[in-house]
């Protein structure tokens, strides 16, 4: 017996000199920058607290970003040198009065998620993040346009926000909304829609970034940050939201993640990281929330 504890020390010598970890075995996810190489989170958590705005682009169901998301936010909170936000896709800016409320403890948790139209994964994947946010008095901000103006603009065109009320068009961009159609991503959205709905799909789609670049500059403010949670395709290859966003402020220091699954996450095609500037590679048999 002796003798085998005496070994003990160099067995343990032999794995670490192997290069064996066991969480490097089987990883749940790697995070990659542009240039193909792998960076720590740690590198993620620097990187985006060195920028005014964080864009963490999301598949919805993929429970590691999700959960990249609030350790993300929980680590820029603890930094009290700035104030943190927190925007969110997931809410449409009329949202926002039932979220103050809630925050300000004027309505009951069961009231507002009776009344917020939540989204059908609210529970797993989004409800930590605003539960955190509230517990440690950070503002969420509604960011996206109301999905009844969207799916007008889908079936009637830009020319239908004219016709809203002063009261409609306070949850939306300021009209008249620019929109580039030329962008790579709109063409794209084109091609796989296959000439259904025409044009008005990309308006659809503009409309929604240029609300969300709207209220996520109005909330910045000097000496803070946002850290804004939305599907990857809004803001990646800098179009989408950031295109709006540095079409006012070009100045704002931008931060953009993505998230993508793959069968080898060791093994990534270099044009897969292009799109933003850290990409979260999670494999292709992780679990997803739905």
């Amino acid at each position: 017996m002796a003798n085998i504890l005496k070994m003990i020390p160099a067995l343990f010598l032999l794995i670490m000199l192997s290069g064996f970890t066991p969480d490097a075995d089987k990883p749940a996810y790697l995070i990659y920058n542009k240039n193909g190489n792998v960076v720590s989170y740690q590198s993620l958590k620097v990187q985006s607290a060195n920028s005014e705005l964080v864009f963490f682009g999301e598949l919805h169901n993929n429970a590691i970003a999700h959960w990249l998301q609030i350790e993300l936010l929980q680590d820029l909170a603890s930094d009290t040198a700035r104030s943190t936000m927190v925007g969110m896709e997931m809410f449409e800016a009329d949202q926002q009065l039932l979220i103050d409320e809630y925050f300000a403890g004027l309505i009951s948790q069961s009231s507002f998620e009776n009344e917020a139209r939540l989204w059908n994964n609210y529970s797993t994947d989004y409800k930590p993040v605003l539960e955190f946010a509230k517990e440690n008095d950070l503002k969420l901000i509604a960011t996206n346009i109301p999905r009844r103006y969207a799916s007008a603009v889908y079936g009637g065109g830009l020319e239908v926000l004219d016709e809203l009320s002063e009261e409609a068009k306070q949850w939306m961009m300021p009209l008249p909304v620019e929109v580039d159609t030329d962008l790579p991503g709109y063409q794209n959205m084109l091609e796989m829609a296959q000439g259904h709905g025409g044009m008005n799909i990309v308006y659809a789609q503009a409309v929604k970034d240029a609300t969300m670049a709207h209220f996520i500059l109005t909330n910045l403010e000097e000496n803070s940050q946002i850290l804004h949670l939305n599907g990857s395709y809004h803001s990646n290859d800098y179009e989408g939201i950031v295109w709006y966003v540095k079409r006012d402020r070009p100045e704002v220091r931008v931060l953009t993640i993505n998230t993508i699954v793959v069968d080898d996450i060791k093994s990534v095609d270099h044009e897969q990281l292009q799109a933003a500037d850290l990409t979260v590679v999670v494999p292709s048999t992780m679990t997803t929330t739905y």
